[in-house]
């Protein structure tokens, strides 16, 4: 393999823990990352030309390198890849007694850039580097022989934006058997489906599993709102939990099919509003509805860094304008899967939108991502997911 060099004293990250290494980091003087093909596997050195890992790099990104071993005679194919999947199925399996769950997350299961969800027998799959996409067909093998006749389907979802970034074209592909109408999920003694296709990133998002699991415990007999409920993860299993009365919210006129479809596959009712949120949650507060508990798991309001002020004030106002609806002692689950958004921002939102409306939030539960999304304590970029269940209440007295 050729040789990466750095900078030095550039390896105290990666030694560390880190995966990632920046262009500004590498010695080009010595390495050149144009003399590198996309997705080639390298040793990487330090200052001094000791070997400390070996990694695959892209000489076009500003993150150019991503770790794949401590080990510097360590290469990425299909026997490395499906020691690892092996190695994320046994934490899934020893979570979830259901083949239902986020199989492989990137760095934190030692493949970076790679997303693996399953959903029963089918897998939706993510690449989103050269690196991995290099290694698409040596996936493909490692995920057929870890499973073997368990899984009759292999859909590539490579449509995302970032692949751009990397130099990559955007497409989507059933590798394996046939391409299904639908994607089965079970979540929380609830089922769904999702578009195999059309839907966002890989059509289901299981990061937020336990923090629905919690709510259903908090709605019986309650009136909830839904606040950008895509196929009504929340609202649907709000309402298989015996809330009295549940709405959606979601801006999508095809998602809110799919919600009244999950709706009726559970036997269950509910209204649904399409709409933009903030337009809804204003024709909500002038129709003076009022609810017992409000969900509101937005998109990420802050993707960049750049990004920052207007985000945190979108945060703000949903916030706001989700605690004029709550009746006098209420619950309000917030929640934010923007990185940039830090959790003590989300609870600076809360706290400021109650006093904003003389009400007061006392912070009951922090939820986090389930145990299929670990985080790599070394990057904290992994670490993504917020979401607070607050009871507010207007006391007139205090």
């Amino acid at each position: 393999m050729a040789t990466l060099a750095l900078k030095k004293n550039e390896e105290k990250r990666l030694k560390a823990g880190h995966v990632w290494i920046y262009s500004n980091e590498v010695d080009t003087q010595k390495t050149p990352l144009k003399s590198f093909e996309p997705g080639e596997t390298v040793v990487v050195t330090d200052a001094r030309g000791k070997p400390f890992g070996s990694a695959y790099v892209n000489p076009n990104t500003l993150i150019c390198a991503r770790m794949i071993s401590r080990k510097p005679d360590t290469v990425l194919d299909q026997s490395l890849i499906t020691h690892r999947l092996k190695i994320a199925l046994t934490l899934r399996q020893r979570f979830f007694s259901t083949p239902y769950y986020r199989w492989v997350y990137g760095e934190a299961d030692g493949l970076p850039g790679l997303i693996i969800d399953r959903f029963n027998r089918a897998l939706v799959v993510q690449i989103s580097t050269a690196g991995m996409e290099k290694h698409k067909d040596h996936i493909v093998a490692a995920c057929s022989k870890v499973l073997g006749p368990a899984c009759d389907c292999i859909i590539l979802r490579n449509d995302a934006p970032m692949r751009s970034t990397e130099g990559l074209t955007l497409y989507t592909e059933t590798v394996l058997g046939q391409t299904p109408e639908t994607l089965d999920i079970e979540e929380n003694q609830t089922r769904f489906q999702a578009p195999a296709l059309g839907g966002q990133k890989t059509g289901w998002f299981y990061d937020h599993r336990i923090n629905r699991h919690h709510m259903r415990s908090l709605v019986k007999d309650k009136r909830v709102l839904d606040v950008f409920s895509y196929l009504g993860a929340w609202g649907v299993q709000a309402a298989t939990a015996g809330a009295g009365q549940v709405t959606c919210v979601e801006t999508s006129s095809t998602a809110c099919d799919w919600i009244e479809r999950n709706a009726q596959l559970n036997n269950v009712t509910l209204d649904v509003i399409q709409g933009d949120a903030f337009e809804a949650l204003k024709m909500l507060q002038h129709e003076q509805q009022k609810f017992d508990v409000i969900i509101l798991d937005p998109p990420a309001f802050i993707k960049r860094k750049k990004d920052h002020s207007e985000g945190l004030n979108a945060y703000r106002r949903i916030n706001q304008s989700a605690m004029q609806l709550l009746e006098k002692d209420s619950l309000l689950i917030s929640a934010s899967c923007s990185f940039h958004l830090k959790s003590e921002e989300l609870v600076d939102v809360i706290q400021k939108a109650a006093r904003h409306l003389d009400r007061q939030a006392c912070l009951i539960e922090q939820g986090h991502q389930g145990p299929d999304h670990p985080a790599h304590p070394a990057i904290a970029e992994t670490n993504y997911l917020k979401c607070y269940t607050s009871r507010v209440l207007f006391d007139r007295s205090a």
